[in-house]
């Protein structure tokens, strides 16, 4: 089984590169991220020509937006994050599929709203860590993918290519995704890859080109289904194509 996630900076002017991508990797689960629409603005057919089920949660104005995208049957369980009541950002969706459960995130930049922006990302990021520790503790087999929105070490960037003073490096957030690893959570990519300089997001420009990115799209395995895991790789055709998203996919394969 195939489980990925893929940031898409609006699916509205990604379709292509999204369909592209199913037809050519096959994944029975795919998380996008950055849908920047409301739910009946996705564009399905082309991933129903290949036979997948969509299901997203948008929000209005171009923000946010998250969506699964499935050719196996499954069971929408969740279409927000926990914890707080007054949060209406379209950040998370977690389906239960194929006896596990998997959780798609958009987690807060954290970069801009100054410090109250900051607070929201450290904030959410403990309201995710309630939801891992509840799945972990019963058992559940569970994954998350998506977008984190933080670079776990000084490995998953380019040297240079963020101030130490960013949301994405600032120890608190760094403190938050290594507590989710604490919980017994596995980083697959770096599970299979301890070493290697592998990447996730490049701005636009030259970036891609010099290979100056970031890791920030992530996959956390539960244990129970970390071991089944066979491969976690970045696939960076996507990047690689025209009018593409700043980020490529990440795929986790389990057995």
């Amino acid at each position: 089984m195939k489980l990925a996630t893929f940031n898409v900076n609006s699916i509205r002017q990604r379709a292509g590169h999204v369909a592209r991508f199913l037809g050519r990797m096959r994944p029975e689960i795919l998380f996008l991220q950055e849908t920047r629409c409301t739910e009946e603005q996705v564009p399905v057919g082309e991933f129903e020509a290949l036979g997948y089920t969509t299901r997203a949660v948008g929000q209005a104005g171009g923000r946010n937006g998250v969506a699964v995208i499935a050719n196996i049957p499954f069971e929408v369980v969740a279409t927000d994050l926990p914890g707080d009541a007054e949060d209406g950002h379209a950040r998370y969706i977690e389906v239960h599929a194929a006896g596990m459960n998997a959780a798609g995130i958009y987690l807060p930049n954290g970069n801009s709203g100054g410090e109250a922006g900051f607070a929201y990302k450290i904030a959410w990021m403990e309201r995710l860590r309630s939801v891992v520790a509840d799945r972990v503790d019963t058992f559940t087999p569970f994954a998350v993918l998506g977008d984190f929105n933080v670079c776990p070490t000084d490995a998953d960037l380019a040297p240079g290519a963020l101030p130490p003073t960013d949301a994405l490096v600032r120890p608190e957030s760094r403190a938050q995704y290594r507590a989710l690893l604490h919980l017994g959570m596995t980083d697959a990519l770096r599970a299979l890859h301890p070493a290697e300089t592998l990447f996730t997001y490049w701005d636009y420009g030259a970036a891609f080109e010099t290979n100056r990115g970031l890791r920030i799209d992530h996959v956390l395995l539960s244990p129970e289904l970390a071991e089944r895991l066979e491969a976690c790789d970045v696939d960076t055709m996507p990047r690689s194509e025209m009018q593409p998203s700043d980020h490529t996919p990440v795929i986790a394969t389990l057995r």
